[in-house]
């Protein structure tokens, strides 16, 4: 029973942290979006699934909910996927003129195949600029797999802003709802006017700053709980005093009489009077490979015993005493800081041919971070919050690294179109992103690996 709660526990806490660090983490996608004037129609809590609970903000037109699969989250940007078909334009202006029409008219009128239509269809409704019509009486239902038979205009204000655009006033007079027939005159002009609001449309630096806004929430996140935690609480120091704390079980200490409480006055002939002094005594002594003697002092009187080095012997096994100490606010930012550069450089390793085998025993995968959240939760609130600081830096950091589907990945794809002045295909992105996920599973599977091997072989 007992290894049972344990499981349900490390889930529990291990969904819930990263829960959270995922709704913080696109949320930096969705306010940097919306900053930039893109278009954003979802922001969820948990991966696509037909079973939600949403509300639709009547502002800004987004779907905000969740989902039951809750070990992620997205926000959809419209325009993120290449468009690369020249009859975008002549389609949007049928669904414009018509109102409403199905795949197959549209690939009648256009004299094209129904599944093109369809990608037509599918691709200006990923814009906003046309949205699915669901029709409940043939199972159709928003959320599904597939798009519906059917679509329609979006609603639109006298200058034909959505919903989803930034100053739309559906109050004045020419507005037109959904469904509703919307001419157009130049149908290329208003396909150019409704790509200028999504992802693409924007300029290179719009969209830098959307895939790095993630990552970037994540190491604001972590840099801000770690200070406020250490200059509220503070952190565990060592008190430099020679009296121990207590010895660790099955020790050379504790097989020479040593508790907690004693006070080591002497180490092999060299006084000592503090734990540095203490400590760099016993690393003298040990390295000396010799048996050695050491004087402590309890209850006002003074023993000496003599330690025997054994094969192997690397420490003694005392402990030292501690004591919480509060840390200014400069100081612990500077520990966040130092921290950060330190986890900084282990997703650099993970990249670096030369270390990458090494850094990979260090990762740990889904299954480890729930066992840790749930140890940490165990402990208290302080250890908690600090874990969760832990992970959101490194969720950050390894969001950076150059290797699609991560930001960090996108972000190099999008400076190779830059430095190529042109838009790679959207084949040439797909293998690239095979790769990405090519790699992403290996790291996995040496995650999982790690945590098996510590969690379950010990």
């Amino acid at each position: 029973m007992s290894a049972v709660v344990g499981i349900l526990s490390s889930a529990f806490w291990g969904v819930l942290v990263l829960s959270l660090l995922v709704f913080v983490h696109e949320g930096g996608h969705f306010l940097a979006a919306r900053a930039c004037g893109m278009r954003v129609t979802e922001f969820f809590l948990g991966m696509p699934s037909r079973w939600r609970l949403s509300w639709r903000s009547p502002r800004i037109g987004c779907e905000f909910g969740v989902t039951p699969l809750l070990l992620g989250g997205y926000t959809r940007i419209c325009g993120m996927e290449p468009l690369e078909d020249e009859l975008l334009a002549p389609c949007l202006s049928l669904v414009q003129r018509r109102g409403r029409v199905s795949a197959r008219e549209v690939a009648e009128e256009l004299a094209i195949e129904e599944d093109r239509a369809y990608a037509l269809l599918g691709s200006l409704a990923d814009l906003a600029a046309i949205a699915p019509l669901y029709d409940p009486e043939l199972g159709e239902r928003p959320g599904q797999a597939d798009w519906p038979q059917r679509f329609q205009t979006q609603r639109r204000d006298a200058m034909l802003l959505t919903q989803f655009d930034c100053g739309h006033d559906f109050e004045a007079v020419g507005t037109t709802g959904e469904g509703e027939a919307r001419p157009v005159d130049d149908a290329e002009a208003f396909l150019a006017s409704e790509l200028s609001r999504t992802y693409h449309g924007k300029g290179l630096l719009a969209r830098l700053a959307t895939l790095v806004a993630g990552p970037l929430v994540n190491l604001l996140l972590a840099f801000l709980v770690i200070t406020v935690a250490l200059s509220l609480v503070g952190v565990e120091g060592v008190v430099d005093s020679n009296q121990i704390a207590g010895v660790t079980a099955g020790s050379a200490a504790e097989a020479v009489g040593l508790r907690g409480g004693d006070a080591i006055v002497d180490v092999a002939g060299t006084p000592v009077s503090d734990w540095r002094s203490l400590s760099a005594a016993l690393d003298a002594a040990l390295g000396a490979k010799e048996d050695f003697s050491l004087s402590y002092l309890r209850d006002g009187r003074t023993s000496t015993v003599r330690v025997e080095v054994g094969e192997g012997l690397g420490s003694l096994g005392v402990l030292a005493q501690t004591q919480r100490v509060r840390l200014g606010v400069g100081q612990s930012a500077l520990a966040a800081l130092s921290y950060g550069r330190a986890v900084a450089r282990f997703a650099l390793d993970l990249i670096t041919p030369a270390r990458t085998m090494q850094t990979l025993q260090g990762t740990s995968s889904v299954v480890g971070i729930s066992a840790m959240a749930s140890q940490a939760a165990s402990s208290g609130a302080y250890d908690l919050a600090l874990f969760v600081a832990m992970i959101s830096m490194s969720l950050g950091f390894m969001n950076l690294l150059p290797i699609p589907p991560l930001d960090g990945g996108k972000v190099l794809v999008e400076l190779v179109q830059a430095a190529l002045r042109r838009e790679l295909s959207s084949r040439a992105q797909t293998v690239v992103g095979y790769l990405g996920i090519a790699v992403f599973l290996v790291i996995f599977v040496f995650a999982l690996k790690n945590d098996i091997t510590r969690l379950v072989i010990g």
